[in-house]
């Protein structure tokens, strides 16, 4: 999994491509997590257009940033997950706690 991560108007942007699984998550949780807690975001916006493959460890990943986020005040918003990813997403009701949003970059 590769992870590219810059601030855009407050917010903090989160790309990650290839497969999130257990074997790549642990190092991108710790740097997400002191990324949040240094920067304060006011909100997270997780980029998913390039994921190819999502196991139980992304929604971890995901719920996990989101509780993080929440317990700070900041808000979370997923932005053109795959159909995979989607899928797990809303399989497992994180689209009831987290809004995703599908668009094109400006």
């Amino acid at each position: 999994m590769k992870m590219k991560t810059y601030f855009s108007r407050g917010n903090l942007v989160v790309k990650l491509d290839g497969e999130i699984d257990h074997h790549s998550i642990k190092e991108f949780r710790e740097e997400l997590d002191k990324m949040i807690g240094e920067s304060r975001p006011k909100t997270m916006i997780l980029e998913l257009s390039g994921i190819d493959f999502m196991d139980s460890s992304g929604l971890g990943l995901v719920l996990g940033r989101y509780r993080k986020l929440s317990e700070a005040g900041s808000k979370m918003l997923i932005k053109n997950p795959t159909p995979e990813a989607e899928r797990i997403l809303k399989m497992a009701g994180v689209d009831k706690l987290v809004k995703i949003i599908k668009q094109k970059d400006a």
